[in-house]
């Protein structure tokens, strides 16, 4: 059985000093194990205000950076294999865009989320699970959303296992904040944030595979037009 929970950090338009988008996700064979030590830590190094939230954020400011660094080498002890797309917003291709503004952001995040999804594929697991963090889709409903996965994956699954796809709130889900947590620190890294090489050595050794999308989307098409 497959369990995959993941999250994304950064938003399609460039904010800031923030051009890269990143979605970083988890796969664990006890996720009641993920969510145990994942809460039980909270509740033990976290500052008093902070212990009984429903959701701790990477990105809460009221966190300090020692504490992020060792939340996050406490995570990689768990039981977490981790895999994670990025990509540079500049690169997003044409056909999600409308006078330079990115516009299909529904269909465009179906895609991420189905490269970083066929990166744990092909597999004989008889049940294929994954939860992703509760978003707006922009141009598509939910139900679609799912859709289009599944036929994405199918084919490269046994014509038997269960795909299940879920979008759930992540106050509900501590594993959903790990998988917060991931992208968020891969996210510091890439965007050249403060502590992003501590944050990324501190997954090191838990990251399985990575892959950049898009690449080279704009010089190829710009070669395909001479």
């Amino acid at each position: 059985m497959s369990w995959i929970f993941l999250d994304e950090s950064g938003q399609f338009a460039k904010n800031g000093k923030q051009s890269f988008f990143v979605v970083g996700s988890f796969t664990t064979g006890d996720p009641s194990r993920t969510k145990k030590g994942f809460k039980s830590w909270q509740k033990q190094k976290f500052p008093k205000k902070q212990k009984g939230q429903s959701e701790i954020k990477f990105s809460d400011i009221k966190i300090d950076d020692a504490l992020r660094i060792k939340t996050l080498k406490h995570l990689s002890g768990l039981d977490i294999r981790i895999m994670y797309v990025f990509l540079q917003t500049q690169n997003i291709p044409s056909e999600y865009r409308k006078k330079n503004r990115v516009v299909d952001t529904g269909l465009l995040y179906v895609n991420i989320i189905g490269e970083l999804l066929e990166m744990y594929l092909p597999c004989t697991d008889k049940e294929f699970r994954i939860f992703c963090d509760k978003r707006h889709l922009k141009g598509i409903s939910m139900s679609e959303f799912k859709r289009l996965l599944t036929n994405r994956l199918a084919p490269q699954l046994p014509s038997s296992t269960i795909i299940q796809i879920e979008m759930i709130d992540s106050t509900t889900n501590p594993n959903i904040q790990i998988a917060d947590w991931i992208s968020g620190a891969l996210g510091r890294f890439y965007n050249d944030g403060e502590i992003g090489e501590q944050c990324k050595m501190s997954l090191k050794n838990n990251i399985v595979a990575e892959k950049e999308l898009f690449k080279d989307y704009w010089i190829n098409k710009q070669k395909t037009r001479h």
